[in-house]
């Protein structure tokens, strides 16, 4: 299919024969499938050539807003300081540590410091993405693996940090997982199967060539995982579905020893472990929702012969049907539980021997959540807050008394008020009547008048959109543009009831949930339907897609990135990565009933004569999560079906993968691509 590298007019596919006319690009590598992607692409750049100079002052306007040399806040363990600094020019952040301050501070001392790794070396100019980045419990070795194609494969390597020597581990197809155990000689890895999923742990001895199998998970349904307690005396096996859990677990001592499995899988019970004191004494922690949908925490005390049963766990936080247990974090002497309360992330304390507490924040809509526990011995806790028009903030707390205290703001060069822009919860009603959370920001002296508006949205497998800030935003705030999250039904924000309320057979709730939000927005006058932008990513992106497909009129533009629209198609084919893990997810097409289900509503199936909003869509070659012929058959079927003369753009980042290009700023010229787009179909004059 020889295609011209700039066409003149937009490329059309050609469809073959069977039941999926563009099937055939569904063939990787192939002459012809890369020669219509390159196309594709040309038409992208032709069509948006004239936003060349825009693009470029959005690229610099961002990041002159960006601190581009910083660092991190360091974070103690043992002798040393560990943190990453970056680097103005620099597209990945270098990794240091120096010795610990003999006054307690967590002060760098840059002249004593050691550079561990500096990927931007080994990136050499292109793809990377950095997996494990483990520190030996001696301290003497860093485990780290690298990904240079985005396809998440990892290579592993072992840097001794004395000699600085590296040695390329001689094993294939990781994960990219690395976990010590505590003779800081034995590493355990994880092995991915042909559908992508990790599914074999193996130990490997440093020095020996080999590698030995230590567990295999045959249910393709369950995913494994390989992590240290926060104790750091045990090693932890997880194993789990998307409804379904098993815990195995080892003294991380004697990691020659076999793994014992804590309470075997049951159907429908999902459970996490972790490993800790209470009351001075060493203790197994279980998360678990035998007793409710919102789990509940148990404990059960350690013996020296053996793991306790299901039967030894005892209560220690109740079930509650209007919060949600999300996660626990342990250190000697507080237990931190993370909460979801009202469509908002709570943290709550628990010390050792003194009341419970809460932690205060100021602002109405926000996003919190435990950054870095730092020591199991520590008496205190790092906290990563931030709101959509407030930068991100490393809280200290201090466990005992609820004390806070910033330690670090992210921040915004140039002039930046953070009480220019108002940050708002609204609640949109659905078809059936449930209240549906919508996060909104602006300028303050934009308020009252309707304005072009950006409307995200994502809706899967329970992740919560808490309100996070962005430097790039600004870009679009202070030309007038609203930005909004709408919370629907599929994420996590209310609980787990939300999460179920939009899944499998209520899948539709998602897209009546984000058209409810869209209606209200501008029934309340925020914006209108020729000023409104939607856009998702991945499982997002499926939402985008359905959503275009039953109300195109309610919306001016769409961006869909890395989107799942081919949904019918790729969950009959379970040899493809992730199929069968997603079975509890979206269901087995194999059954009639959810064939239909997911045929009513998979965007590339229905796909139908009728205007389409302006669309950008981008995509990654070598995604190995959302496939890129998903974006390219749903691009090409689009072309033949819709009435309009809108944009139609698809992009394909032929050397990265579901997370797009992997470099700070190859990100920012991203989002500045998209920034035009919006600004481009808005008619905004700039």
């Amino acid at each position: 299919m020889p295609l011209s590298s700039a066409p003149i007019s937009a490329p059309i596919a050609r469809q073959g024969d069977g039941a999926d006319p563009y099937a055939w690009l569904q063939a990787r590598d192939e002459a012809e499938v890369l020669d219509y992607l390159k196309a594709e692409n040309a038409w992208q750049e032709q069509q948006l050539a004239d936003q060349a100079g825009l693009r470029e002052t959005l690229f610099q306007e961002i990041k002159a807003r960006i601190l581009e040399t910083d660092l991190s806040l360091p974070s103690p363990w043992g002798p040393y300081l560990y943190y990453t600094r970056t680097t103005a020019g620099d597209e990945y952040p270098r990794h240091y540590r120096c010795p610990r301050p003999v006054d307690g501070s967590h002060e760098a001392d840059e002249a004593r410091e050691q550079l561990l790794l500096d990927p931007n070396e080994l990136a050499d100019g292109g793809f990377l993405s950095l997996g494990a980045f483990s520190i030996s419990p001696d301290h003497q070795r860093l485990a780290y693996s690298l990904d240079t194609s985005g396809e998440e494969v990892y290579r592993l390597f072992v840097k001794d940090l004395d000699s600085g020597q590296i040695h390329s581990l001689p094993f294939e197809d990781c994960d990219g997982s690395m976990t010590w155990a505590n003779d800081s000689q034995t590493l355990f890895f994880a092995e991915l199967d042909d559908t992508h999923r990790p599914y074999k742990l193996y130990r490997h001895r440093l020095g020996e060539e080999a590698a030995h199998e230590v567990f295999c998970e045959p249910d393709g349904r369950f995913f494994l995982s390989c992590l240290r307690s926060s104790s750091e005396r045990q090693l932890i096996l997880q194993l789990g579905s998307k409804t379904t859990g098993e815990v195995w677990v080892l003294d991380a001592e004697q990691p020659q020893q076999p793994f014992t499995c804590l309470a075997p899988r049951v159907e429908g019970h999902e459970y996490d472990v972790d490993h800790g004191l209470l009351e001075g004494v060493w203790t197994w922690f279980i998360r678990s929702n035998q007793d409710g949908i919102n789990f509940a925490l148990y404990h059960a005390p350690q013996t020296d012969h053996s793991v306790p049963t299901r039967a030894d766990w005892q209560p220690l936080v109740a079930h509650s049907d209007t919060v949600m247990l999300d996660g626990v974090t342990f250190n000697a002497r507080a237990i931190t539980l993370s909460l979801r309360e009202g469509g908002l992330p709570v943290i709550e304390v628990r010390p050792q021997g003194l009341p419970a507490y809460r932690v205060q924040l100021p602002d109405a809509a926000y996003s919190l959540y435990v950054q870095d526990s730092l020591e199991f011995d520590s008496d205190r806790i790092r906290l990563r807050y931030q709101s959509l028009n407030r930068p991100a903030q490393v809280r200290q707390l201090l466990l005992d008394s609820g004390e806070q205290r910033v330690l670090k703001q992210t921040p915004v060069l140039g002039e930046f008020d953070a009480d220019a822009y108002v940050s708002q919860r609204l609640w949109a009603t659905a078809a059936d009547g449930t209240q549906v959370p919508i996060s909104l920001v602006m300028r303050r002296d934009r308020q009252g008048l309707p304005a072009p508006l950006y409307l995200y949205g994502y809706g899967a497998y329970g992740a919560s959109l808490d309100p996070w800030f962005s430097h790039a935003r600004l870009s679009l705030l202070d030309r007038g543009v609203a930005f909004a999250i709408a919370h629907v039904r599929g994420g996590g924000e209310l609980g787990e009831a939300w999460y179920r309320a939009g899944k499998q057979e209520h899948k539709h709730n998602t897209f009546d949930d984000f058209i409810a939000c869209a209606e209200h927005l501008i029934a309340q006058g925020v914006t209108r339907a020729e000023q409104l932008v939607i856009s998702g990513g991945s499982a997002g992106g499926l939402l985008i897609g359905a959503v275009l497909n039953q109300r195109p009129e309610l919306f001016k533009a769409a961006i869909a990135e890395v989107p799942f629209v081919d949904v019918l198609n790729t969950m009959l084919d379970p040899d493809l990565p992730l199929t069968v893990t997603e079975y509890d997810e979206w269901g087995n097409p194999q059954e009639p009933e959810v064939h239909a289900r997911i045929k009513g509503y998979a965007p590339y199936e229905n796909v139908r004569a009728q205007a389409y909003p302006a669309t950008l869509v981008i995509a990654g070659y070598n995604d190995s999560r959302v496939q890129y012929w998903e974006a390219a058959k749903w691009v090409a079927k689009l072309r033949t079906h819709k009435t309009d003369d809108n944009l139609l753009l698809l992009k394909t980042e032929l050397d990265a993968g579901h997370g797009g290009m992997s470099g700070r700023y190859q990100g920012l010229r991203d989002v500045a691509l998209e920034y035009g787009f919006v600004f481009k179909v808005l008619g905004l004059a700039l």
